[in-house]
């Protein structure tokens, strides 16, 4: 896994080659060097369309599913344990066409981890995710849980 984290542009080329991701169409066009950016696309296809000529709902939800536990394992490297811990999805209008996400680690989420994870607690923040469509209008909005924790139990400031 370390190496998956050594370069952006590495993890960026592994995460597009993994099946679950790659054949459902989910694609990862942008990553920051530094881990606190991404973008990701799904254009629609015959592997991901559902009955109604639409993008099935659970690649839609997917497309979400492990990208801001990565980004933050890749942040936080071995001093914490980082988990999806729970997630639900509000299916706004139909997809159609190619739909984009975007996930962004700020100063501030950073902070909030620090402090409340330095006595060795649990922390469950909360991340929105918009899906778009090329118009910017939302297809769907994807409210995850995170688990954080520092692996030592009781870790010191960085």
């Amino acid at each position: 896994m370390n190496l998956m984290f050594s370069k952006a542009w590495l993890f960026r080329l592994l995460i597009n080659l993994w099946p679950p991701l790659l054949f459902t169409r989910i694609k990862l066009d942008y990553m920051s060097a530094d881990f606190r950016e991404a973008r990701v696309s799904m254009k629609l296809s015959a592997w991901n369309r559902n009955g109604v000529g639409t993008l099935f709902g659970g690649a839609l939800f997917s497309m979400t599913d492990p990208f801001y536990m990565l980004m933050l394992m890749a942040r936080m490297r071995d001093e914490y344990i980082v988990w999806d811990k729970c997630a639900d999805i509000d299916f706004v209008k139909p997809g159609k066409g190619r739909v984009y996400a975007e996930f962004i680690i700020t100063d501030e989420m950073l902070a909030d981890i620090e402090q409340y994870t330095v006595n060795g607690d649990k922390y469950l923040p909360q991340v929105v995710t918009y899906i778009k469509d090329e118009a910017g209008e939302v297809v769907a909005k994807v409210n995850r849980t995170l688990y954080i924790r520092r692996k030592n139990g009781l870790g010191n400031k960085r």
